[in-house]
């Protein structure tokens, strides 16, 4: 068949070790025998990150907001072991968070819903979206380390130099000292994406915070929502008869829990980071969840939800076989060239990228599928299959579709 030609670029971030490899090999299976890949590429892995002083991670966000949808491979955040490792010159940001920022989106994370994996929570019948707030809280934070005898303040200078002062604490022994922070626009994006993609996905949605202990911080959270709904939202919602409530985080817990899934549930940052593990691995596995960053004017982002899997990538290193879930990373990469069909009306282009999905979901509800869906799924007969050779049965299947 004739390659599939794109008319815009993707912008194209490669990321870090067993993921790395995954990438790579999606590609050359999965995608250039078909497509005619037009991607602007990044290398955000950490040697090159190292490298350009982390430059190429802001270079591939602002390339995101020029070309308008990126894929991003996951990627390695460094801690002191890594530092170590990788002999860095500094300990880099996440390079998600820096991505984030830039971009000033709400990340919204679904699980893939394959026949055979039964959820965990046996209530749960449709999947559960997770709406993310992508910007500061505590990944955008100022800490330090405070000796015995100090006293932390939070001081606020006005534009005309005034100061505003609270006492955090008086240290008597040695302790520890956070301050974070978030912006009026950024809620008020994030806001509007939420209740933007309840509308197009026809969902419930749910926000959560703690503003009985927050009354400050927390409680701008749930303002906001409540003011621009009630302006903007509330006639739309009613007529295409979905829901939108506010409740402490604490009972958004317990409601999820008894639901029966199909809403959208928008928390905080760190919260949403949190609660998207829970609701993928509750739904069957990190590495069966879409996960894309949606940003106000209209930019998409989509990544794998998961880490780099750096234990498999030591057994790849060490010339061993391994049965690596790429699914997420698959999805990232379909996710992207279906909005990029979209935006670019290249309906071949979005037809492709959903027959892989559509293959790829066969081929796990067929029997074939990597180590962590084998003791999930109920499907009879399993075959458990190693990275690539997943990757050539998704082939197979495709090459019906097509």
């Amino acid at each position: 068949m004739q390659k599939i030609k794109m008319t815009t670029p993707l912008v194209e971030m490669d990321g870090d070790e067993m993921t790395r490899i995954i990438w790579k090999m999606i590609k050359d299976i999965l995608l250039t025998p078909y497509i005619d890949l037009n991607t602007e590429y990044y290398d955000l892995g950490l040697e090159h990150r190292d490298e350009t002083n982390d430059k190429v991670t802001f270079d591939s966000a602002y390339a995101t907001q020029k070309y308008g949808v990126a894929v991003k491979c996951a990627t390695i955040t460094p801690n002191a072991e890594r530092m170590t490792e990788y002999t860095l010159k500094e300990m880099w940001k996440s390079p998600n968070g820096t991505i984030r920022a830039i971009l000033d989106g709400t990340v919204f994370r679904t699980p893939i819903i394959v026949n055979g994996i039964t959820p965990f929570v046996s209530t749960w019948k449709k999947p559960i979206t997770i709406a993310r707030h992508a910007y500061g809280d505590v990944y955008r934070n100022v800490e330090m380390t405070v000796d015995s005898g100090c006293k932390a303040e939070l001081v606020v200078t006005d534009k005309d130099g005034n100061e505003k002062r609270e006492l955090i604490h008086n240290f008597k022994t040695a302790g520890i000292v956070q301050g974070v922070h978030n912006i009026d626009d950024s809620i008020k994006s994030f806001a509007i994406a939420c209740f933007d993609y309840a509308l197009d996905q026809k969902q419930d949605l749910w926000f959560s915070t703690k503003d009985t202990i927050s009354k400050i911080y927390d409680h701008r959270f749930k303002d906001i929502f409540a003011e621009i709904y009630e302006q903007d939202y509330k006639s739309k919602f009613e007529a295409c008869g979905i829901e939108y409530f506010y409740t402490l985080i604490d009972d958004a817990v317990a409601r999820v829990v008894r639901s029966d899934g199909g809403f959208i549930w928008a928390c905080k940052n760190y919260d949403g980071d949190v609660m998207s593990d829970m609701v993928a691995t509750a739904f069957g596995s990190l590495a069966m969840m879409t996960s894309v960053l949606v940003s106000p004017d209209g930019v998409y982002e989509y990544e794998a939800a998961h880490g780099t899997v750096q234990r498999h990538y030591y057994k790849h290193l060490k010339g061993e076989k391994t049965s690596t879930n790429s699914m997420a990373t698959l999805f990232a990469w379909t996710g992207a060239l279906k909005k990029r069909g979209e935006l670019d009306n290249n309906p071949v282009l979005v037809d492709f990228a959903e027959k892989l999905e559509k293959a790829s979901i066969t081929t796990i509800e067929e029997g074939i599928m990597t180590g962590d869906l084998a003791s999930l799924s109920t499907v009879e007969n399993k075959k458990v299959v190693d990275t690539e050779t997943f990757l050539v049965e998704i082939k197979s299947r495709l090459e019906k579709l097509l």
